[in-house]
């Protein structure tokens, strides 16, 4: 898996080999964001179309906002390699830390001691696509840690790797 180090200032996360996920994700992005756009943008056109067309105020502003909508698509669509770039992890040596964002980066640090289940996904496109989503469950309800695009023949290994750690840190405890 290819890795490259970063240095995130003022994180504590100096010097950290971050894994990426699967160049594929880009794809499946893509895919489902494309899809939705249009489906959407097509949707309000055509509503708009119905309530009288452009020259009518409902239907020109439901074909300004499914025009919108479209530029949205196609911005989302331009980032999308690059957001999947962002999208990093690292196991360490207490925890496992995950990087996602351009804009707005988050790290989110999960202490191996407080994972409870770590849950391998596969969608027909991932299938497809030789992909997996690994999904944390922790002792903290709200945590909605997952990493999407991991190489399916490295997700089983990662798993138990994880479920290994967490094992050994709840020993201790």
């Amino acid at each position: 898996m290819p890795r490259e180090r970063l240095d995130e200032q003022g994180l504590g996360l100096t010097g950290i080999d971050w894994t990426r996920v699967s160049t594929k994700l880009v794809w499946t992005e893509l895919i489902t964001t494309v899809l939705a756009g249009v489906v959407v943008t097509v949707g309000c056109v055509l509503i708009g179309v119905a309530s009288g067309g452009p020259s009518d105020g409902a239907g020109l502003v439901w074909t300004l906002i499914g025009v919108a909508i479209g530029i949205a698509t196609l911005i989302t669509a331009i980032l999308t390699p690059r957001r999947v770039r962002a999208i990093g992890y690292a196991l360490r040596d207490d925890d496992f830390v995950l990087r996602k964002g351009l804009m707005w980066q988050r790290f989110t640090a999960v202490p191996y001691g407080r994972l409870q289940l770590v849950d391998v996904n596969r969608g027909p496109l991932d299938r497809a696509l030789g992909m997996s989503e690994l999904k944390f469950v922790t002792a903290a309800a709200s945590t909605n840690v997952r990493i999407p695009g991991i190489p399916a023949e490295h997700a089983d290994e990662l798993r138990d790797r994880l479920v290994e750690l967490a094992e050994a840190r709840r020993a201790g405890l």
